[in-house]
C-alpha cells in the first residue's frame, strides 16, 4: 500500500537532482558533490524506509509479544 507513494517521492526528488549533479557549467564544483549527497541520502532514507523499518518492527513486535505469553 506505501511501495508506490514512497517510490515515487524518491524517484521524483532524486531526479530532479540528476542535472544538477551532471552540470559542468559556472559553480559545478558546488553544486555536483551537494546533488550527490542528497541523492545518495534520498535512495538511503527510502531503503531504510521501505526494508530496514519493517524488518525492525516486525522483529520487535514478535519479541514483545513473546514475552507478553510468557507473563
Amino acid at each position: 500500500m506505501r511501495l508506490r507513494p514512497v517510490l515515487m517521492t524518491a524517484l521524483v526528488a532524486g531526479l530532479g537532482f540528476v542535472p544538477m549533479a551532471l552540470n559542468t557549467g559556472i559553480g559545478a564544483e558546488v553544486q555536483r558533490p551537494l546533488a550527490t549527497v542528497v541523492i545518495g541520502g534520498i535512495i538511503s532514507a527510502t531503503t531504510l524506509t521501505l526494508f530496514v523499518v519493517p524488518v525492525l518492527y516486525f522483529w520487535l513486535n514478535k519479541r514483545t509479544q513473546q514475552k507478553a505469553s510468557r507473563s
